[in-house]
């Protein structure tokens, strides 16, 4: 806990999922932390934790069952047993299946308000992190062994000092943008429309990857016999999608997804939200670290952002875990390089592959969409294929958590 100084170990800025599980991870670390957030974990503006829904994948959830989270996340999460990748309109399909893989899930499904209250109830009934909320910081400076953060907190401004800031505040992140981290950024000329619907036939725990000519649509399994949307469009078709009644937007999913879950029901409250791939050029900034979507914002397709996020926070606990048990600096700059660095092959390799996909199934030319569908077509039909590619959509591609 702090003792009042302003001065930590470690500052955290931003309790979103990965932010507050980083600090979920570090509580029992006697390090002295704070985490710093624009908003209460039970503010209804608070963004990370709306009515949108997120896939763990199975190496997140050994991620998890490693903080001893899983059983509480457990009970709000529904399995992934099987998922089925299809091109609208073209041959071919491909079904990965979890007893195939010897797991007993694929994956899991959990809305975000769920996941977000079991992390707040952990940071709040077990203490170990200055909770410091709400909080708005202006500033972050770097300094040759300190980082200075200037906040605003019931109006009032106060300065606090770290060895090592991690900032963590989402993809527009204001404090990237303050400390000038050059980034890449492609628009794919997508919106995600975003919903939970309800379908007359059960799910049976199968999530779908649909490819249409205007972006992936992913039906993932909730509970209730319910279904998470993700709805890629277009974006000059998203007002008037968004403007259609419920009945006409159902209709809608209906001709693009197919009837392979009987017919759509029922759906709830809509959102929308660009899609893009922005990268940061480094994620290291002296004694700064850039982390989750404020480092790297994918396309949603294979629901690979937040778990790739997961794996890079896991790679950076063992590197502060091991830096405090001998007394090393947590913040030298030299440490943070190594982590920046080893994680650099599975980051790749994860934009590789959601870049690829879009760009893959997005184009209409002849010889294009025949080798795809001759593509999933071989994928269904060689084993060692499927094996690969369920290896890597459920995080297990690289080296598991030691920790």
């Amino acid at each position: 806990m702090s003792d009042n100084s302003g001065v930590y170990d470690l500052i955290l800025v931003g309790g979103g999922m990965v932010g507050a599980t980083l600090a979920c991870a570090l509580q029992q670390s006697g390090l002295n932390i704070a985490l710093l957030e624009a908003y209460p974990f039970a503010s209804t503006q608070q963004p990370s934790y709306d009515d949108r829904s997120t896939a763990l994948s199975f190496g997140s959830r050994r991620i998890y069952e490693k903080l001893g989270l899983w059983a509480e996340l457990r009970e709000g999460a529904t399995a992934i047993d099987q998922i089925h990748i299809s091109d609208r309109g073209h041959f071919g399909a491909a079904r990965l299946d979890c007893a195939e893989e010897g797991v007993d899930a694929l994956g899991y499904v959990i809305e975000n308000r769920i996941l977000g209250q079991v992390l707040a109830e952990r940071l709040e009934s077990q203490g170990g992190v200055e909770l410091i909320m709400p909080a708005q910081v202006e500033r972050v400076e770097n300094g040759a062994e300190w980082v200075s953060v200037t906040l605003q907190q019931a109006g009032e401004s106060r300065c606090l000092q770290a060895k090592l800031v991690v900032v963590a505040d989402g993809s527009e992140s204001a404090l990237r943008q303050q400390l000038g981290v050059p980034t890449e950024q492609k628009r794919y000329g997508q919106t995600a429309i975003i919903c939970n619907i309800s379908t007359d036939r059960q799910h049976n725990n199968v999530a779908y990857e649909r490819f249409t000519d205007s972006g992936p649509l992913a039906l993932l399994p909730l509970s209730a016999g319910r279904c998470a949307l993700v709805l890629s469009c277009l974006d000059e078709q998203v007002e008037a999608l968004l403007a259609l009644s419920d009945a006409e937007f159902i209709a809608h999913v209906q001709r693009r997804f197919g009837h392979r879950l009987g017919r759509f029901t029922r759906v709830g409250r809509r959102s929308s939200y660009p899609l893009q791939l922005l990268e940061t050029e480094s994620q290291q900034q002296g004694r700064v670290l850039l982390l989750g979507n404020a480092a790297r914002t994918l396309h949603p397709v294979a629901g690979q952002g937040l778990n790739l996020a997961l794996r890079d926070m896991d790679a950076l606990l063992e590197s502060l875990l091991a830096a405090a048990g001998s007394g090393a600096d947590l913040g030298a700059p030299t440490l943070l390089a190594e982590f920046v660095e080893a994680r650099r092959a599975d980051q790749r390799q994860v934009v590789r592959i959601t870049d690829g996909l879009v760009t893959l199934f997005s184009n209409g030319f002849a010889p294009v969409v025949a080798l795809r569908g001759a593509g999933l077509l071989a994928l269904d039909l060689l084993p060692a294929l499927r094996h690969r590619l369920a290896k890597q959509m459920m995080g297990l591609g690289g080296r598991l958590p030691r920790w």
